[in-house]
């Protein structure tokens, strides 16, 4: 009947709205540092079965195909899309790109876990002259590593070490490590916003190790990994997205023309 129709329609009308959100958010940070965009994944809903393949005639043959009717479509999940992004040479010293796998550490509250994980590499020094993240919240890298407000020279190496001149000195000191983490599921990572991501049961168990040690990848220093978001491909998303969304709202249109005619009969 032209009821299932409606709701066959209106559920891909919200599948293509929630597909339209995650869309409009990965054109959003098109220039977030280290960002990774998500991919909507849709499936469809049960169906009527009105006719079973292979069940038999009263002449003994046997039905080729069957007869089912679907009833809409819903969105079964958003999937990150861990490709690499381009790196955007920026000449400062506490920008740093991971190249290959892997995530930097960095601090969070209790309730989040303790640790979240993150691709952006936009580093600064806070007042007590530990690398922290560049942004708002300022989570301290971990292991923590501190820098003498003193120190010159500062460099980053490709295995995570960094090394710094103290005044009156021609060494290097090291302050600490850049440490990564990979996860054998990166993409059941929880998104909490401020680049970051925590652990989850479909994520699996961090392993943590030096930069370019088992299949991690390397610092690239001076540099920000950008994001991955492809606009071309968002936008032809966009617009396919947009072309489902009116071919649903025709499939109302029609259907409420049906029920109408179907009312009409009676008089």
């Amino acid at each position: 009947m032209a009821i299932n129709a409606l709701n066959s329609a209106a559920s891909g009308l919200s599948a293509l709205d929630t597909a339209l959100d995650v869309t409009a958010n990965n054109l959003a940070n098109v220039n977030t540092p280290g960002y990774k965009a998500s991919r909507t994944n849709f499936q469809d809903l049960l169906y009527i079965e009105k006719e079973q393949p292979g069940t038999r005639n009263v002449n003994d043959d046997q039905r080729p195909i069957g007869l089912y009717v679907g009833l809409g479509v819903k969105v079964s999940g958003t999937q990150l899309e861990f490709t690499q992004g381009a790196p955007q040479f920026t000449g400062r010293p506490l920008d740093a790109t991971i190249e290959g796998e892997g995530f930097f550490q960095v601090g969070v509250g209790d309730a989040l876990g303790g640790t979240a994980y993150t691709r952006a590499g936009n580093f600064a020094l806070n007042k007590d002259g530990e690398l922290v993240m560049a942004n708002d919240q300022g989570r301290r890298l971990q292991p923590v590593i501190s820098i003498p407000s003193d120190a010159t020279n500062l460099t980053i190496s490709s295995d995570g070490k960094v090394l710094y001149t103290a005044p009156g000195s021609t060494e290097q000191t090291e302050a600490g490590r850049l440490e990564l983490a990979t996860f054998p599921n990166p993409a059941g990572l929880r998104q909490i916003g401020e680049n970051l991501y925590t652990q989850t049961d479909a994520s699996g168990t961090p392993t943590t190790g030096d930069a370019g040690t088992d299949q991690r990848g390397t610092i690239l220093q001076g540099s920000l990994e950008s994001s991955n978001v492809d606009p071309t491909r968002e936008l032809i998303d966009l617009i396919r997205t947009q072309r489902a969304f009116e071919m649903n709202s025709q499939t109302i249109r029609a259907a409420d023309e049906s029920l109408r005619t179907i009312s009409q009969l009676r008089r």
